[in-house]
């Protein structure tokens, strides 16, 4: 839909233009204008009942459309200035937007599912028993998510409701669907951030305070699998896993990063309202 708007409105921004600046733009108005005015008349004469007050004379459209053109030149040089700077920067704005901007203004989806909205209500959930340290440090783990070994895993330094719902999207993944979830990561501290930004668009785009990792409202997660951490998508089974994980987390108002133009299908966050400013 904003899509939608920003090219009607970059449209007509360009059709003002034309009309201001160009002399063919101008005329091919008039003579539309002259058009629809001899229909008009046309309709007009074939329905005598109409009072004549009740459509607009020829002379009145004609000075209508006159004062239009002389204002649209008069005033040429403002509309081909101001229009530009209004339009540039919110089509650059929709065209560069990453699913971290302007998240103060995103609300939190309602939830859909009244089962998991009372299981939401419900218990406190305990987080599970963290794997052991040795099996964030093997090489297929490394290979995936490199320095994923100091990485904190700490349910208690997580958002209250956001770490509730993560448990209960563990819940739901291990009782409907069979798959046991890990934690990789939680709250991110801001020197880690940059460090991780540093490493390029292949890891996060985010630099400190940036992420909702640093405000304890987001997550990166894997499955848990025959004693081994199970991360790669190119897992058939880790695939599936992940696509059931986005709509079980999306469920309970997560976004999912398996939507974002770059994909990061174990990670959620919860964005709430006035807690990360730019």
């Amino acid at each position: 839909m904003l899509i939608f708007v920003a090219l009607l409105y970059f449209c007509v921004a360009c059709s003002l233009i034309w009309l201001a600046c160009f002399p063919t733009g101008r005329a091919w108005i008039n003579q539309f204008m002259f058009g629809l005015r001899s229909r008009i008349a046309r309709a007009s004469l074939r329905r005598p009942e109409l009072p004549a007050h009740a459509l607009p004379s020829r002379r009145s459209l004609q000075q209508s459309s006159r004062a239009l053109m002389k204002a649209l030149r008069r005033h040429w040089i403002v509309l081909a200035i101001v229009v530009p700077a209004v339009a540039i920067p919110s089509l650059l704005a929709l065209a560069l937007r990453t699913p971290d901007m302007l998240p103060g203004y995103e609300p939190v989806e309602a939830l859909p599912d009244a089962q998991i909205a009372a299981l939401l209500q419900g218990e406190q959930l305990v987080p599970p028993s963290d794997p052991p340290p040795l099996a964030f440090s093997t090489q297929e783990v490394v290979q995936v998510r490199p320095m994923l070994v100091n990485a904190s895993r700490n349910w208690g330094l997580m958002h209250p409701d956001f770490s509730q719902r993560l448990l209960l999207a563990f819940k739901i993944m291990k009782e409907r669907h069979g798959y046991d979830m890990a934690l990789l990561e939680g709250y991110r501290s801001p020197a880690r951030q940059d460090m991780l930004a540093q490493m390029g668009g292949a890891v996060t785009n985010a630099r400190a305070f940036q992420s909702w990792h640093q405000y304890g409202l987001a997550a990166d997660c894997a499955f848990w699998r025959d004693g081994k951490l199970v991360i790669s998508e190119k897992d058939p089974w880790a695939m599936r896993g992940y696509q059931l994980y986005g709509e079980v987390a999306e469920q309970l108002g997560l976004t999912w990063g398996g939507r974002w133009k770059m994909m990061d299908l174990g990670h959620t966050e919860l964005r709430l309202r006035g807690v990360m400013r730019r």
